[in-house]
């Protein structure tokens, strides 16, 4: 693979590849699972929700791999740029806890997105995004 020297956020990055998202340069090694999994995240509309299957799916993903999503997001290198509100469990259950619940339904309400008293998402099948 060909090296590029690219600068990302102020510091000098030596990546294998660079490709660009919505928000920000991701420098990753080309084809992995991982990559592909940021590259997506990174590309859900404003308004609209995935879920762990859909976006583990979309990569390339088996049966199991939902369950690495977050673990993955978490180890991305533009955290800024990582929607993770847009990213839901099935049937539109949505993470919420005591310290970011707030900040996500102000979040949700902004992007048209409907969440109940329960934490699931009321208009789930018009906001779901399934990637092409």
């Amino acid at each position: 693979m060909t090296k590029k020297n690219i600068s990302v956020a102020g510091s000098l990055r030596e990546p294998a590849l660079t490709f660009h998202t919505h928000h920000a340069i991701v420098s990753v090694m080309e084809g992995t699972f991982s990559a592909r999994v940021w590259e997506l995240a990174t590309s859900i509309p404003e308004g609209r929700v995935t879920t762990y299957g859909i976006l583990a799916a979309a990569a390339g993903g088996g049966a199991m791999a939902a369950r690495s999503i977050t673990s993955i997001l978490g180890k991305a290198p533009n955290q800024g740029a990582i929607p993770y509100h847009r990213i839901v469990y099935a049937g539109g259950k949505v993470w919420l806890t005591a310290d970011c619940e707030e900040k996500r339904r102000e979040i949700y309400e902004l992007e048209g997105i409907f969440v109940n008293q329960k934490g699931v998402i009321q208009n789930f099948d018009e906001v779901v995004y399934y990637f092409d």
